[in-house]
């Protein structure tokens, strides 16, 4: 991609309300990303990832997604600002109260970038408290919250689907993940 047709896909984004986990310098990114697709209850989430700011980060997520890791989980936490996914306890509906607690292996990392922001689509990883215990789950923005940057590791942006993250509600399920 181009830096033009990245600015041209900015405009597009901003015009139709759909914020970017750009770098702040507002350059695009030099080789392509791996895409994670969330297929959902609701429709298709599109994610690319940015594996060059967050390398080992990404690289878990991917290989999670490959091993068939998210099939089935479903969204534990909604709420005005977020969606979250990842912990293997949702796939138990009777184990609801318990939603949100665990996930698989931490990552041991923190790769906090002060380039990325927290804006509409951004996608990052989930902690609770250090960023170097990060694990499965992972949330989408679905509004800006600068707040939060600087202290969460964030591994993507939506690209397409948006409006499937905004109908999102607690218990819906995450069909299938894929990565491209």
């Amino acid at each position: 991609m181009t830096e033009r047709q990245w600015r041209i896909g900015m405009v597009v984004a901003m015009l139709a309300g759909v914020g970017m986990a750009w770098p702040v310098s507002g350059q695009a990114p030099k080789t392509p990303n791996p895409v994670l697709t969330l297929n959902t209850a609701k429709g298709v989430i599109e994610i690319e990832l940015l594996r060059g700011d967050a390398p080992k980060s990404v690289d878990y997520i991917v290989a999670l997604v490959r091993k068939n890791f998210y099939r089935g989980f479903r969204f534990h936490r909604v709420e005005r600002m977020l969606v979250q996914v990842g912990d293997p306890a949702s796939r138990d509906v009777s184990k609801k109260a318990w939603w949100g607690r665990s996930g698989g292996p931490s990552i041991g990392v923190a790769e906090i970038s002060r380039r990325l922001i927290h804006v509409r689509g951004t996608v990052g990883l989930a902690h609770s408290g250090n960023p170097q215990f990060a694990n499965s789950q992972f949330y989408i923005m679905k509004d800006a919250s600068p707040s939060l940057n600087g202290k969460f590791t964030i591994i993507g942006r939506v690209r397409a689907g948006m409006p499937v993250v905004d109908t999102l509600q607690v218990g819906d399920i995450l069909k299938q993940a894929t990565i491209k």
